[in-house]
Formats: C-alpha cells, sequence, structure tokens
C-alpha cells in the first residue's frame, strides 16, 4: 500500500507541475512534510476545474457528479483507483480536513456549469467555494492538528484565496468573459469595462491582501516561506494588472514571464533568510 500510496501522491505532483509553475515553486519552498499533501489538493481541485472548463466535448454535468461521487466514497472508504482522488482522500482523512469544505468547493465547480451572471451572494458563495476552502484546507495541513492555530488563522487564509481568485477574474477576463461567457465581478459589463469598476475591483482585491499578509507571519515556519512566495507572485501579478488599462486586460492575459518568476523566489527566498517579510 506504501508504495500505491506514493504513486498517487507523486501523479498530483506532475498535474501540479504541469498546470501552474508559480504552485510549483511555491510548494518546493514548503518544508518537505508539506509537499505531497499539498500537491494532492492541487491535483484535486485543478482536475476538477478542468471538468468544467475544458471538456467541451463531454457530458461535464455526468463527469462532475461522478467525481464527486467517487471523491466522497475514497474518503469513506480510505481507497480510490483514481490516484488524484486516492491521494487527495489521505490527506483528508489524515489532516481531517471537513467534508464541508470539499461539498463547498464541488459546489462552485457545478456553478460554472449554469451561472453566467453572479449577483453578491453568488459571487461571495462562489469564491467561498473556489477558492476560500482551498487556503482552509492547506491551513489544515499547515496546523498538523493544532486547531487554536487553525482558528486564528482562518479569516487570513480565507483572504489569501479570495485574493488570488480575485487576480485570477481580471487576468483572465478575455477568457472567461469571450470565450465562456462568465462575468463573475456583480454587477460589470465586461463589454463597457471602464477605469473606475476596474478601481472599486482592485481596492476590495487589496483589502483581502492587507488581511492575508498578516495571517502569513503567524503562519508556522515549515509553511511561512511556501506562502509567503504565492502571495508575493500573486502579489506582483496584481500590481502588473493594476498597471494596465481596462480596456487592455479585457483584451489579453497578463501574465509573470517564467523568468521572472523565477527572480521572484530567489529574492524572496533570501528576504526571508533573514527573516525580512
Amino acid at each position: 500500500m506504501t508504495l500505491f500510496d506514493l504513486t498517487t501522491f507523486k501523479c498530483s505532483k506532475v498535474i501540479t507541475e504541469h498546470y501552474s509553475t508559480s504552485f510549483t515553486l511555491g510548494i518546493k519552498t514548503l518544508h518537505k512534510r508539506f509537499h505531497y499533501p499539498i500537491y494532492a489538493i492541487y491535483g484535486f481541485v485543478r482536475y476538477a476545474d478542468e471538468i468544467v472548463d475544458t471538456f467541451h466535448a463531454h457530458d461535464k454535468k455526468t463527469l462532475l457528479d461522478r467525481f464527486s461521487h467517487e471523491t466522497f466514497q475514497a474518503i469513506e472508504e480510505g481507497i480510490s483507483l483514481n490516484p488524484v482522488i486516492h491521494a487527495f482522500q489521505n490527506v483528508v482523512n489524515e489532516y481531517l480536513i471537513e467534508n464541508e469544505l470539499i461539498e463547498a468547493f464541488l459546489r462552485s465547480m457545478e456553478m460554472d456549469l449554469y451561472m453566467q451572471n453572479y449577483n453578491d451572494h453568488k459571487y461571495e458563495e462562489y469564491i467561498y467555494g473556489s477558492a476560500e476552502v482551498v487556503g482552509l484546507m492547506c491551513l489544515r495541513v499547515f496546523c498538523e492538528g493544532n486547531k487554536a492555530l487553525y482558528e486564528q488563522l482562518k479569516d487570513p487564509a480565507r483572504r489569501l484565496g479570495s485574493a488570488f481568485q480575485k487576480v485570477n477574474f481580471l487576468r483572465d477576463i478575455k477568457s472567461d468573459y469571450v470565450e465562456r461567457g462568465r462575468v463573475y465581478f456583480p454587477g460589470v459589463d465586461f463589454s463597457t469595462f471602464s477605469t473606475n469598476a476596474k478601481c472599486d475591483i482592485e481596492k476590495d482585491i487589496q483589502d483581502d491582501f492587507d488581511a492575508a499578509y498578516r495571517g502569513i507571519l503567524k503562519l508556522p515556519n515549515g509553511a511561512k516561506l511556501g506562502v509567503y512566495l504565492a502571495y508575493i507572485y500573486y502579489l506582483n501579478l496584481f500590481k502588473k494588472i493594476k498597471n494596465c488599462s481596462a480596456d487592455k486586460i479585457a483584451e489579453q492575459r497578463i501574465r509573470i514571464p517564467d523568468n521572472q518568476k523565477f527572480a521572484l523566489l530567489v529574492s524572496t527566498y533570501f528576504r526571508a533568510r533573514f527573516n525580512y517579510y
């Protein structure tokens, strides 16, 4: 069983490395004991997201329902022949990740099958399920059973996930709106996306980043650097988006080149070595 567990974790690692260079860099700077658990969480949420965003030639609802059923069955039985789900259930059962977090995540994935324009309530529900709960899953791993620390850092973890997701929404306006017809930000018309609307969204995101930063400083040492690196990467992406016009981000996907990501990794690592967060 040990060999089977190891190979399933390695599958999730490969998924992370192929889908996200930024998260891969962040995970590599965590303490080694956190690597496979965080890879497992990322692999799970990545594949669920793929179902609703990519598999256009298939019945997405059926695939998502099957994925959801197999997930909770695996959590209950402690095994799955799907390597991504098996690695994830191992982490869920070891770190006592609540089913409520997983259910909220899968509900948000299902919302992507139907929702096109989000009101305030649905926007908050989607942000919570698609991003904030992922931060809470990771926090369960980082706290390693320390319930008091988990409760103390719950809000900052949620705010960090929220900031990341909202930055993604701004970055991906073109693909979300033009290709999928989705508008996540309530009351925003991307066909006439204005500078004022962009500034209002950016202020909300900055508030999330500020609240998240205060929590990062209180993370255990084995987790702090990796989370801080992800924070710095997204903060720099956010700054780049802020420096672009509303028209530009509606027309093209803003990104940070891989060489700049590596430079951020190096500078962040040395700042952390001197405890300069």
